[in-house]
């Protein structure tokens, strides 16, 4: 398989140091998109947003960052930014299908007003391409996939770096199946390069997709990373064995708790990631399920260490591994 694999924003999830630890212990991802920056035009981006994005905080990994506005003005200012601090692209978030974005007009919300849209991208593009290369993430629309055609001719105006097409309505959340009938109508009728997002959770899943649309260059995977951090490594040159791959897990977790516990202060916050990203990960293992509810119930890091090295023990799911 040959084509670019760049992993989705999930919002508290994939900061950097999720990004660098991933990177050091699972190499293979193209690029890796940010959390969505939200400028606001009147206060500067918050502080750990800048964090985030601080090129000593994401050294020798590719990294995009993403801008969730609906106000021109702020993307190009948020944009210049991100230029001077020495990015080449940035990305633009029309696929947030949370209530609170929508209701703002922002995120999948912006899909709505088309008018607006157009107006946004006219201004967007004529300050800052082609010093600036923009990457566009869509939904197919608010309600129906029959919208797509009409952003689609919106979008064909504009040459974006990528259009990446998660084929679901805002209404969908990440229910429902993907319409790849919208997006087969995307490859046809696109000018610009796609990208596909959209419940490639396992290795199994890209490589079905990929051996059905073998044209298509690019992939996003967002939560398939997270069930699975380690789903590329088949795909690739180096031959891990079982042992090894359990261990580059343990590894990798171990980064994750020691990068946070010096992150954060107290226990507290470093349990709230933790059990945020077994939610997912913890499907990665056999007979998880008792173990999985005592990390949930931990008061401690300590009483978490001995529960998590437990269940890290645990044999692999062998559909995650095919």
């Amino acid at each position: 398989m040959k084509c670019n694999i760049y992993m989705a924003p999930m919002e508290g999830i994939t900061g950097y140091i999720f990004r660098n630890a991933h990177a050091k212990y699972f190499p293979g991802v193209t690029a890796y998109f940010t959390p969505f920056l939200a400028p606001h035009r009147n206060r500067d981006l918050k502080g750990k947003e800048i964090k985030d994005i601080l090129l000593e905080n994401n050294q020798n990994i590719p990294v995009i960052p993403q801008i969730l506005t609906n106000q021109a003005e702020d993307f190009v200012r948020t944009a210049k930014m991100l230029k001077e601090m020495g990015y080449h692209q940035v990305d633009f978030n029309l696929g947030c299908p949370s209530g609170t974005v929508v209701a703002k007009g922002k995120g999948s919300g912006f899909l709505a007003d088309l008018q607006g849209l157009d107006r946004f991208f006219e201004q967007i593009f004529s300050e800052l391409s082609p010093e600036l290369k923009i990457s566009v993430k869509t939904r197919i629309g608010m309600e129906n996939p029959e919208e797509f055609p009409k952003l689609l001719e919106i979008y064909n105006q504009y040459p974006m770096e990528m259009l990446t097409i998660h084929p679901r309505l805002q209404k969908d959340y990440y229910n429902n199946f993907p319409n790849m009938e919208m997006f087969r109508y995307g490859m046809a009728c696109s000018k610009n390069p796609l990208c596909y997002n959209g419940d490639l959770f396992t290795i199994k899943k890209v490589m079905e997709f990929t051996n059905e649309f073998p044209s298509v260059e690019n992939l996003m995977i967002g939560r398939g990373f997270l069930k699975n951090p380690a789903m590329l490594v088949p795909l690739g040159d180096e031959a891990f064995d079982r042992r090894e791959l359990s261990k580059r897990m343990k590894d990798f977790h171990d980064q994750l708790l020691s990068d946070y516990t010096e992150a954060f202060s107290g226990d507290r916050p470093v349990l709230f990631k933790m059990k945020e990203i077994w939610f997912y990960m913890g499907s990665f293992y056999e007979d998880s399920e008792k173990l999985l509810k005592k990390i949930k119930k931990s008061q401690s890091i300590a009483e978490y260490k001995t529960i998590a090295n437990t269940l890290l023990c645990q044999p692999m799911k062998e559909e995650k591994l095919s």
